[in-house]
């Protein structure tokens, strides 16, 4: 059965997966959202013998239908090859009594690898499926890792250019090198002097800006995301949750048909709520548990039912997640509001204009699939140093906020079901946090720490890191938070 897309403002929105894809976002700035979360058609025991890219295919053909068999193989074929350096694409590991899934294994050593090794494939299939006849300009605003993930897949790849905002001073030296040594001759990067929340408001602005897309046809252009607004970065995200438990089926770690719970650092919202996607195709989850670090915007929600970004946005040890307005978390407001587009429309303008709003007492009581944690910069140093000195362990900073929050919620709960952590990113990606937290002392030259990390570790340098330690610095523009449409506009040579 054929599966459609609305958007999550406007109920008369009725595309099919491609052109929810190719779009990214709804007109009127809502989120794709499908008309129902389908159902897995194979079982867990089925799903335990198979590789990642036929568990990919098992999940995506239920939320992609009108994709060929053929086309979407391919795409995942594409996307999951070896460009990992791992054949199980997303390993578990278990250290203590948490499994880690490991996420960073692919060619930019962060989770959105998973997702953005396929969406340039399929983005490109949707614009042949929908006789697509202008260039597809990809426009994203990054905390650190989408946007190298997003280069890293786009690049050189035809029919499509990419545009990527990241905060000047808000991302770590690694990930900062990885985005301005990018090469392809369709890529561009800039770095806005403000945060992470002003790029992704920048971005979406121009989304929802009539005058800036006319000004783009004329000039041959498109716009599309490769942040998780756009639904075909958040469908392959679906994949890994349900890849770990079929896995933990297969290890013998768990009995078929028993309860897990999920911990997932998150700022944007859309990693955990791929997770809870999965609960709702089938998968066996029982809480998922939202860890966030000192912005804990998310944190707050969950405990009070009142989202409110007017706060002090903290600089953290795990950047990609200092992020006060998330995205993602529309699509979660949308079912729990009944699916009702109005109700949606207006808490999205609320937060617009005074920053903040309150679900109803009934809607906050649907949210009882999900619990929440956060750490503070002390609490995320001690879970890597702790972890590390008892299982020899070692990761990175985003990863450790969760483990903290995964280790109280059993605390306070009692709730000992078995614990999967979603790890999100290589440890060698913020070496200084890394290394800082197991020395105990205060940290040296970036760069320079990233042999002492290898022998302690014991895990090899990643070839994404080799890469870039003496590379050329290609992308040198920097641009005001209120100048971004300009840049956008300068780059692509329309007439400003």
């Amino acid at each position: 059965m054929n599966l459609h897309y609305t958007s999550t403002r406007n109920s008369d929105v009725k595309v099919t997966a491609s052109q929810a894809i190719l779009k990214g976002l709804a007109p009127e700035g809502g989120l794709f959202v499908p008309e129902r979360i389908p159902a897995l058609d194979v079982s867990m025991e089925e799903l335990k013998e198979k590789s990642y890219q036929e568990t990919a295919y098992a999940v995506m053909k239920q939320f992609l239908t009108d994709f060929t068999e053929e086309e979407l193989k391919e795409c995942i074929d594409r996307a999951y090859d070896s460009k990992f350096d791992t054949e199980e694409i997303a390993p578990l590991v278990k250290a203590a009594d948490i499994y880690y899934l490991e996420l960073f294994h692919g060619a930019t050593i962060a989770f959105k690898d998973m997702a953005l090794s396929v969406l340039p494939h399929l983005l490109t299939t949707a614009a042949r499926k929908n006789q697509a006849d202008k260039e597809i300009v990809i426009l994203t605003a990054t905390s650190g890792d989408t946007g190298k993930a997003a280069m890293a897949g786009f690049a050189d790849v035809k029919g499509t250019r990419i545009i990527v905002f990241y905060p000047k001073n808000g991302v770590s030296k690694v990930q900062e090198l990885q985005m301005v040594t990018q090469k392809g001759s369709n890529v561009d990067v800039a770095a806005i002097h403000g945060n992470f929340d002003q790029a992704q408001s920048g971005v979406k602005e121009m989304f929802e800006n009539r005058e800036l897309a006319e000004k783009l046809a004329s000039g041959g252009y498109q716009f599309s995301s490769a942040n998780s607004i756009n639904i075909g970065r958040l469908i392959p995200q679906v994949v890994y949750y349900v890849y770990a438990y079929a896995k933990l089926l297969k290890y013998e770690e768990i009995r078929d048909g028993e309860q897990i719970n999920v911990v997932v650092p998150t700022g944007n919202f859309g990693n955990i709520l791929a997770a809870y996607y999965a609960k709702k195709m089938g998968v066996p989850i029982d809480r998922l548990v939202c860890a966030s670090n000192e912005n804990k915007v998310l944190f707050d929600f969950f405990t009070s039912g009142t989202y409110d970004k007017n706060r002090e946005f903290v600089l953290t040890s795990s950047p990609s997640m200092d992020i006060l307005i998330s995205s993602n978390l529309e699509r979660l407001i949308y079912l729990i509001t009944g699916e009702d587009t109005q109700k949606t429309r207006r808490f999205m303008q609320e937060l617009k204009e005074s920053g903040r709003y309150t679900v109803s007492r009934e809607m906050y009581e649907k949210l009882s699939d999900f619990a929440a944690g956060y750490a503070d910069e002390k609490q995320t140093k001690e879970s890597i140093r702790e972890v590390y000195k008892r299982t020899g362990y070692v990761m990175d900073t985003h990863t450790a906020v969760a483990a903290h929050v995964c280790s109280e919620y059993r605390k306070n709960t009692g709730d000992m079901k078995k614990c999967v952590v979603a790890s999100t990113a290589s440890p060698y990606k913020f070496v200084h946090s890394v290394m800082e937290a197991i020395k105990e002392e205060p940290g040296e030259d970036e760069l320079r720490l990233l042999p002492v990390l290898e022998e302690i570790s014991g895990v090899e340098m990643p070839q994404a890191v080799k890469d870039i330690l003496n590379a050329e610095v290609i992308h040198k523009t920097e641009c005001d938070a209120d100048r971004m449409e300009e840049t956008v506009k300068k780059i692509l040579k329309l007439d400003i």
